[in-house]
């Protein structure tokens, strides 16, 4: 992929954040896009090699929109100015309602690509089916937080919305009572853009979500209770 022009067209867009502007801009867009789209698709082909659950997922799927829904919002900026993709089993574009695991990615104008994997505030019946299941398996979770690879690598899990207090029916003594609190179970880092070696992306994109994987594969192991229609 042509990592400075997509690097100098977002920085472009975040100044002029307008339909004219885009349009005008529509046949950069549709290359980079095109571009992006055999990133993802080369990512979803590595990510199979070591979790074959994602292995036939639908590239274009994992993509996002770069159009923001503006309708709720204060901010009525478009367009997003970032290009970036989640990629899940069963083509599901993102889990959103089912809940589950996704690997995430996305490149910003300022050189950098944010990746990571979890679920970022999933739906209540996986929320409590997680926090369940650090109770139940909680050798399983701490042997997941001390990973040797995903520790060096992303890091602890983000406290990002967490509780102030245990959540209801939960022991506030347990060992992972801090990690029960959180609202979203995520890992993520940020690295800088190999924008002289751009074919190293994928390589160093799919090395480092498979130091995310044993999380990947604990979080799937959490039992759900039915979801009423």
């Amino acid at each position: 992929m042509h990592l400075r022009d997509l690097t100098q067209y977002l920085r472009e867009l975040a100044d002029n954040n307008n339909r004219p502007w885009f349009i005008m801009n529509k046949p950069r867009y549709d290359i980079l896009r095109e571009e992006f789209l055999e990133v993802v698709t080369q990512m979803i082909a590595e990510l199979g090699k070591f979790d074959p659950q994602v292995k036939f997922s639908n590239p274009k799927k994992a993509m996002f929109r770069i159009n923001r829904d503006v309708r709720f919002a204060h901010d009525k900026r478009p367009y997003k100015t970032r290009f970036s993709a989640a990629v899940a089993p069963n083509d599901m574009r993102r889990p959103s309602k089912a809940g589950g695991p996704t690997y995430y990615m996305h490149i910003e104008g300022d050189g950098k690509m944010l990746f990571g994997a979890g679920e970022y505030m999933p739906p209540p019946h996986r929320l409590k089916a997680l926090r369940q299941h650090m109770v139940e398996d909680a050798a399983g979770f701490r042997k997941v937080l001390k990973n040797k690879k995903l520790v060096a690598t992303f890091g602890d899990i983000q406290n990002e919305g967490k509780l102030m207090r245990p959540p209801k029916g939960f022991d506030p003594e347990h060992e992972h009572i801090e990690y029960i609190k959180l609202k979203s179970f995520f890992i993520w880092t940020e690295i800088e853009l190999p924008l002289n070696q751009p074919e190293k992306l994928v390589p160093i994109l799919a090395a480092g979500l498979k130091d995310a994987y044993p999380l990947v594969q604990w979080m799937r192991e959490a039992k759900e209770e039915p979801v009423e229609e």
